[in-house]
Protein backbone atom coordinates (compact mmCIF):
# COMPACT_ATOMS: atom_id res chain seq x y z
CA UNK A 1 0.00 0.00 0.00
CA UNK A 2 1.12 3.56 -1.14
CA UNK A 3 1.53 6.39 0.86
CA UNK A 4 -1.99 8.15 1.03
CA UNK A 5 -1.88 11.76 -0.95
CA UNK A 6 -3.48 15.08 0.83
CA UNK A 7 -6.90 15.51 -1.80
CA UNK A 8 -8.58 19.07 -0.74
CA UNK A 9 -12.29 18.36 -1.24
CA UNK A 10 -13.75 21.13 -4.36
CA UNK A 11 -16.66 21.34 -2.33
CA UNK A 12 -16.33 22.12 0.89
CA UNK A 13 -12.04 22.46 1.58
CA UNK A 14 -11.53 19.53 3.67
CA UNK A 15 -8.22 17.54 3.29
CA UNK A 16 -8.38 14.03 2.51
CA UNK A 17 -6.08 11.28 2.56
CA UNK A 18 -6.75 9.21 -0.08
CA UNK A 19 -4.30 6.07 -1.15
CA UNK A 20 -2.29 6.85 -4.45
CA UNK A 21 -3.29 3.67 -5.79
CA UNK A 22 -7.40 4.43 -5.06
CA UNK A 23 -7.30 8.11 -6.82
CA UNK A 24 -9.20 6.54 -9.52
CA UNK A 25 -12.02 4.61 -7.50
CA UNK A 26 -14.09 7.81 -7.13
CA UNK A 27 -13.06 8.75 -3.63
CA UNK A 28 -15.76 10.81 -1.68
CA UNK A 29 -14.98 13.45 0.72
CA UNK A 30 -14.64 12.60 4.56
CA UNK A 31 -16.46 15.57 5.84
CA UNK A 32 -19.36 16.25 2.43
CA UNK A 33 -19.69 12.96 1.10
CA UNK A 34 -19.45 14.40 -2.50
CA UNK A 35 -17.07 13.31 -4.84
CA UNK A 36 -13.71 14.93 -4.36
CA UNK A 37 -13.22 14.15 -8.62
CA UNK A 38 -16.28 15.14 -11.21
CA UNK A 39 -14.56 14.82 -14.18
CA UNK A 40 -14.90 18.86 -14.98
CA UNK A 41 -12.97 22.01 -14.05
CA UNK A 42 -13.56 23.88 -10.69
CA UNK A 43 -14.19 27.65 -11.15
CA UNK A 44 -11.78 29.37 -8.31
CA UNK A 45 -12.53 32.40 -6.26
CA UNK A 46 -10.61 34.19 -4.44
CA UNK A 47 -12.38 32.43 -1.48
CA UNK A 48 -12.07 28.97 -2.56
CA UNK A 49 -8.46 29.19 -4.71
CA UNK A 50 -6.10 28.64 -1.68
CA UNK A 51 -7.53 25.59 -0.57
CA UNK A 52 -7.85 23.70 -3.19
CA UNK A 53 -5.04 25.19 -5.34
CA UNK A 54 -2.77 25.65 -2.54
CA UNK A 55 -2.75 22.95 -0.35
CA UNK A 56 -2.73 18.81 -1.48
CA UNK A 57 -0.27 16.67 -2.85
CA UNK A 58 -1.68 16.62 -6.81
CA UNK A 59 -0.31 18.98 -9.35
CA UNK A 60 -3.47 21.60 -10.06
CA UNK A 61 -3.78 22.69 -13.97
CA UNK A 62 -5.56 26.15 -13.66
CA UNK A 63 -7.25 28.20 -16.87
CA UNK A 64 -6.90 32.05 -16.85
CA UNK A 65 -9.62 32.86 -18.71
CA UNK A 66 -12.44 35.42 -19.72
CA UNK A 67 -15.94 35.15 -21.14
CA UNK A 68 -15.24 37.86 -23.91
CA UNK A 69 -11.98 35.82 -25.10
CA UNK A 70 -12.70 33.79 -28.51
CA UNK A 71 -9.81 32.19 -28.15
CA UNK A 72 -10.59 30.75 -24.24
CA UNK A 73 -13.93 29.57 -25.77
CA UNK A 74 -12.50 27.81 -28.41
CA UNK A 75 -9.83 26.46 -25.77
CA UNK A 76 -12.84 25.23 -22.91
CA UNK A 77 -13.98 22.15 -24.37
CA UNK A 78 -10.23 20.91 -25.07
CA UNK A 79 -9.57 21.50 -21.40
CA UNK A 80 -12.57 20.40 -20.08
CA UNK A 81 -12.29 16.81 -21.87
CA UNK A 82 -8.75 17.09 -20.65
CA UNK A 83 -9.98 16.99 -17.00
CA UNK A 84 -12.30 14.17 -18.10
CA UNK A 85 -9.17 12.09 -18.77
CA UNK A 86 -6.72 13.20 -16.90
CA UNK A 87 -7.87 13.18 -13.57
CA UNK A 88 -6.89 12.09 -11.47
CA UNK A 89 -3.66 12.50 -12.17
CA UNK A 90 -4.19 16.13 -11.48
CA UNK A 91 -6.65 18.97 -10.91
CA UNK A 92 -8.67 20.87 -13.31
CA UNK A 93 -9.50 24.59 -12.44
CA UNK A 94 -10.71 27.69 -13.99
CA UNK A 95 -10.67 31.47 -12.76
CA UNK A 96 -12.04 33.92 -14.63
CA UNK A 97 -9.97 36.97 -14.94
CA UNK A 98 -12.89 39.68 -15.40
CA UNK A 99 -14.75 38.16 -12.02
CA UNK A 100 -11.39 37.44 -10.01
CA UNK A 101 -9.00 40.42 -11.02
CA UNK A 102 -6.91 39.68 -7.88
CA UNK A 103 -6.08 36.26 -8.70
CA UNK A 104 -5.27 37.41 -11.83
CA UNK A 105 -2.37 40.28 -10.36
CA UNK A 106 -1.54 37.67 -7.71
CA UNK A 107 0.24 35.40 -10.31
CA UNK A 108 0.82 38.03 -13.22
CA UNK A 109 -1.45 37.08 -15.94
CA UNK A 110 -0.71 39.05 -18.72
CA UNK A 111 -2.19 37.14 -21.32
CA UNK A 112 -5.64 34.72 -21.88
CA UNK A 113 -5.55 31.99 -22.21
CA UNK A 114 -3.12 31.13 -20.02
CA UNK A 115 -2.50 27.96 -18.10
CA UNK A 116 -0.48 27.38 -14.68
CA UNK A 117 0.26 24.21 -13.46
CA UNK A 118 0.97 24.41 -9.08
CA UNK A 119 2.00 22.09 -6.99
CA UNK A 120 1.18 22.89 -3.25
CA UNK A 121 0.43 26.51 -4.52
CA UNK A 122 3.75 27.26 -6.32
CA UNK A 123 3.82 27.92 -9.76
CA UNK A 124 6.14 24.93 -11.30
CA UNK A 125 4.73 25.93 -15.11
CA UNK A 126 2.99 28.13 -17.54
CA UNK A 127 1.71 28.08 -20.90
CA UNK A 128 0.12 31.30 -22.59
CA UNK A 129 -2.04 30.70 -25.96
CA UNK A 130 -4.90 28.29 -26.48
CA UNK A 131 -3.59 24.34 -26.98
CA UNK A 132 -4.51 21.47 -29.21
CA UNK A 133 -5.59 18.54 -27.17
CA UNK A 134 -2.11 16.89 -27.65
CA UNK A 135 -0.01 19.72 -27.07
CA UNK A 136 -2.17 20.11 -23.89
CA UNK A 137 -0.97 16.28 -23.05
CA UNK A 138 2.57 17.51 -24.43
CA UNK A 139 2.36 20.26 -21.67
CA UNK A 140 1.57 18.89 -18.82
CA UNK A 141 3.36 15.46 -19.04
CA UNK A 142 6.58 17.85 -19.72
CA UNK A 143 5.95 19.66 -16.84
CA UNK A 144 5.04 16.68 -14.14
CA UNK A 145 8.58 14.89 -15.54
Amino acid sequence: MSTPLSVPCPHCGALNRVPAERLGEHPVCGRCKQRLFQGHPIDLTAANFDPIAGRGDLPVLVDFWATWCGPCRSFAPIFTDAARTMEPKLRFAKVDTDAQPTLAQRYAIRSIPTLLLLRGGKEIARQAGALSAGQLRQFVDGALR
